[in-house]
């Protein structure tokens, strides 16, 4: 027979229940009052275009890119009941052998900054909310003693070369002249192909495209050609380039090199 006694608690038992249930309260205050303050999140997203021409886009923070793009930073703000106001945001962005020119400043949620000249850049957020009166809340991002949330980049100084010659024999080895792989952070560019009479045989401005070695479909006989090549890297370089092209097909088809593809 169980005794009535056992189902009452005493007093001291109580009270160290009481302790207990007060000390899990009082953990957790400091994360509820973390979780009611606003906060930010900066993330900087790049688009750029391959060589394929496809269009690439991902997080910028941290990375090392190679040809020019634009980057979209957006401050995403969390903001709990009681700041229904507005916040003010104030960006940065400079570049690092450089700091104390400051490059970019803004003061919007969301803004799009080109990249077209090489080097690496630094951007930070500032954020001051404010309440439903529209005073100052006590509270900015970062804090004091906070650490500061940075979004760092770089654009690689630029690059291109290009082979000494081709073999236009559809065998998908060297059958178009174009930039050699590696190139990049190329803004401007302008290639035109001529005959050793100076005729012009062909011209292109897509630095993903290239000469196939054909004049009106036809390849044209084995010998040498000439390529200049006027370009602007994001770095401020400007290529000029004037070269002498072997093409050798592996066989001459004895026509006569084609006709200009005049503008």
């Amino acid at each position: 027979m169980v005794h009535s006694s056992q189902f009452f608690f005493t007093f001291a038992e109580i009270m160290n229940e009481m302790k207990r249930i007060l000390f899990f309260f009082l953990a957790l205050l400091p994360l509820w009052a973390w979780a009611q303050n606003p906060t930010v999140d900066p993330v900087g997203t790049y688009y750029t275009t391959d060589e394929n021409g496809q269009e690439v886009t991902g997080d910028v923070n941290g990375q090392t890119l190679s040809m020019p793009f634009r980057v979209v930073f957006t401050a995403n703000p969390t903001i709990p009941d009681g700041f229904k106001s507005q916040v003010w945001y104030e960006w940065t962005l400079w570049n690092q052998n450089d700091p104390g020119n400051i490059l970019v400043r803004r003061n919007d949620e969301t803004f799009e900054w080109e990249v077209n000249e090489s080097g690496s850049y630094t951007v930070q957020l500032k954020a001051i909310f404010y309440g439903e009166d529209g005073s100052v809340e006590d509270y900015e991002f970062p804090q004091e003693g906070e650490d500061a949330k940075y979004i760092t980049f770089t654009l690689t100084e630029s690059s291109l070369e290009f082979p000494n010659g081709i073999s236009p024999n559809d065998d998908d080895r060297n059958d178009v002249l174009k930039p050699k792989d590696g190139y990049k952070g190329i803004v401007k560019f302008h290639a035109v192909v001529f005959n050793r009479w100076g005729k012009k045989l062909y011209s292109w401005d897509d630095i993903h495209g290239g000469w196939d070695g054909k004049v009106n479909g036809k390849v044209v006989p084995d010998g040498v050609y000439f390529l200049n090549v006027s370009a602007k890297g994001a770095d401020g370089i400007n290529y000029n380039i004037k070269k002498a092209i072997n093409v050798i097909s592996g066989y001459n088809n004895g026509e006569n090199e084609g006709t200009t593809t005049e503008e």
